[in-house]
């Protein structure tokens, strides 16, 4: 089988492309360039994020790859959908006071989208698309569709990343790594030899300052409490995001948290840490088998990539949005975040079955 794999210049995606290699499969590499060479950021952007512009590095090492291991090697611009799909939408969501996850933009629409459709257009042949994401991928008889469940490492799953894939794009995918733990992966890579396999994972999407993206003036509004008492001055809302509690240089009795914004005023709502906990939210944009709900569902959700999944009551709402009741509350739900369901298999969490944009806590 003819296989292209999305190289990152990384542990993950090298084992990938050498576990395939070794399998008997035609592995063909391929890296999504994304960073456009006309911008010219005031940041010091490090090079382990993925939006970089050090990504020639990656490049480097994602060639160095494909040439010990004897396969071809392309590299793809994706630059301008990356900037369309994903940039816009972060620029669009910070500047409306809510926080987006670029990531979950990004494997949606650049990476296995943009990427494998870059590819076929340059007449690369392929069956399958690989990458080294920590999720598995497989055909559900039961469901008649195909599934996301969650990778056997539950410290390194990014099925949370993965919920708005649909069913043409999971056809064709293939996760390799997904029922491998880290640290196996890391010892694959020294047995492959490979120069990469000590190499740290990449950190955030972007690890500049982010009004390089957003290219912002500053708007000076107040810090407030929800009963109104103005106690001090921000540069803009676009800095701060639901649950974060350090950078706003207010002294108070205790820490305080920004518990949500007030877009007409310019305000940044502050309280204490008691004050960011919510029992529900409404989610908006569904996708997946969530979005086919018509009575209330028990499963379990994350709305953080790192959190553990917690029981929740999703009731489907006329207007085609969710209302989701956590059994326990949670702290910092912040709107343009994602919610992610599963489904709960005796004691434990394991197929995706969907999610949604947050739109508001309650």
């Amino acid at each position: 089988m003819k296989v292209l794999v999305g190289l990152s210049g990384g542990v993950d995606s090298s084992v990938t492309a050498c576990l395939l290699k070794s399998q008997g499969h035609e592995v063909i590499g391929a890296t999504m360039s994304i960073w456009d060479k006309d911008t010219h950021f005031k940041g010091n952007a490090l090079a382990d994020s993925c939006f970089s512009p050090h990504e020639e590095q990656d490049i480097e090492a994602a060639r160095a790859l494909c040439q010990k291991i004897d396969i071809p090697y392309y590299v793809l611009d994706c630059s301008s959908r990356y900037k369309q799909m994903v940039l816009e939408n972060f620029k669009h969501e910070y500047k409306a006071g809510r926080t987006p996850n670029p990531c979950v933009m990004c494997n949606s629409y650049i990476k296995f989208n943009a990427l494998p459709e870059q590819a076929a257009a340059q007449g690369i042949e392929f069956d399958k698309f690989a990458t080294g994401h920590y999720a598995q991928v497989m055909f559900d008889e039961k469901r008649n569709r195909y599934v996301i469940k969650r990778g056997a490492d539950q410290t390194k799953d990014q099925s949370y990343f993965l919920y708005r894939l649909n069913q043409e794009q999971l056809s064709h995918i293939l996760m390799p790594l997904g029922a491998l733990t880290k640290k196996r992966v890391r010892e694959l890579a020294h047995e492959f030899g490979l120069d990469v396999s000590d190499k740290p994972d990449s950190q955030d999407f972007y690890t500049g300052d982010i009004n390089d993206i957003l290219q912002n003036e500053p708007q000076i509004g107040n810090f407030v409490t929800r009963d109104g008492r103005v106690l001090g001055q921000h540069q803009g809302i676009w800095h701060y995001t639901v649950g974060q509690r350090r950078g706003m240089g207010i002294a108070a009795e205790r820490p305080l948290y920004v518990l949500g914004f007030n877009k007409e005023k310019n305000e940044v709502i502050v309280g204490f840490e008691e004050e960011c906990e919510r029992s529900g939210l409404i989610a908006a944009d569904i996708c997946g088998e969530a979005a086919l709900l018509s009575e209330p569902l028990e499963c379990v959700a994350k709305i953080r990539s790192s959190q553990q999944p917690t029981p929740v009551r999703v009731i489907p709402l006329p207007d085609g949005k969710l209302e989701v009741r956590f059994y326990a509350k949670q702290k910092a739900i912040a709107p343009g975040q994602s919610v992610v369901f599963y489904e709960k298999e005796g004691s434990s969490a394991e197929i995706l079955i969907g999610g949604g944009i947050i739109e508001s806590n309650m």
